[in-house]
């Protein structure tokens, strides 16, 4: 598919990205960066790519697709730092999942040479590092692509075909619409995980090493999410932070609801409330977005 690829950021997706393309050896030679000493010698180690680049600069250097695959701090960074050294006609594709900002720092610091293709697979588990990474991480998960109008079919093409190599299913959509549905779809549950173990955690001592103790199946879904990066996570609610507070806004407005029916005694209300997230649970399952076994669907 293409002579030459690179992916800068070696952790749970990068890693995972590097570990499909050696599975299935769809590019004549693969190239890795990351600026983490430790994360580097676990990629030479599990010989995950062909060459472990030196900087930035060596790093895409007569690549034809480049993947940026870090948290968004470091992307005004590492753009910067390989603008100039972009081989002409090659994509530059990423993996975060707030497009409206990424997009801004991307058209701010005008790449030339390199066609510009934001993306966001919507992939990933609670684990980080290259450790974490599987090659079917992306198997059957949607890859959601957000170029410009400007952009050719063909190198649109190429990016939905190098995502297709990697299991995902891709769909086309506008930076604006990802952002909001990722707000309400990943981002609002991550923040309702957070604030539930740290409800957790202000209990008194006792109390809260027999709720560890006895956890349930529910409480042990929500903390298994908030043990997700958090460097990634501060990144995300700073950069996507109107759109989480409109969600985390009409969240508050259903939980007050939730409270007064409860408090009220309202059966009716309860048994509404209940069933309707019962049949939305089921159109998740029938989506192919999960399953119905047991745990969450989980392995």
């Amino acid at each position: 598919m293409f002579d030459q690829v690179s992916i800068i950021g070696c952790g749970l997706i990068g890693s995972s990205v590097l570990r499909r393309l050696k599975k299935n050896k769809s590019a004549k030679k693969v190239v890795s960066y990351d600026n983490s000493k430790s994360v580097s010698e676990i990629v030479k180690k599990e010989n995950l790519s062909d060459q472990l680049a030196a900087n930035l600069s060596e790093a895409v250097k007569n690549s034809d697709f480049i993947l940026i695959a870090t948290p968004l701090s470091s992307f005004e960074n590492i753009i910067n730092s390989i603008k100039d050294n972009l081989k002409p006609g090659s994509i530059l594709t990423d993996t975060c999942s707030v497009k409206t900002a990424v997009n801004n720092v991307v058209k701010k610091l005008k790449i030339k040479n390199s066609t510009w293709i934001p993306g966001h697979p919507v992939a990933g588990t609670e684990n980080s590092g290259p450790n974490a990474g599987f090659a079917d991480l992306f198997q059957d998960r949607w890859t959601i692509l957000s170029p410009d109008k400007n952009v050719k079919d063909a190198e649109i093409k190429k990016t939905v075909l190098f995502w297709e190599s990697m299991g995902s299913k891709v769909k086309i959509m506008s930076v604006e619409d990802h952002d909001k549905i990722i707000s309400l779809t990943s981002h609002l549950p991550h923040v309702i995980a957070y604030n539930i173990v740290k409800t957790v955690m202000g209990s008194d001592e006792k109390t809260k090493n027999d709720i560890i103790r006895y956890s349930a199946g529910g409480l042990r879904d929500f903390t298994r999410i908030a043990a997700s990066d958090p460097t990634m996570w501060k990144d995300i609610f700073i950069d996507n932070s109107g759109l989480i507070i409109d969600a985390i806004d009409k969240f508050s407005e259903s939980l007050d609801e939730f409270k007064k029916a409860i408090k009220e005694k309202n059966s009716e209300k309860l048994l509404q409330i209940f069933e309707k997230s019962k049949e939305f649970r089921k159109s998740i399952i029938k989506a192919g977005q999960d399953t119905d076994k047991p745990d969450f669907g989980r392995k």
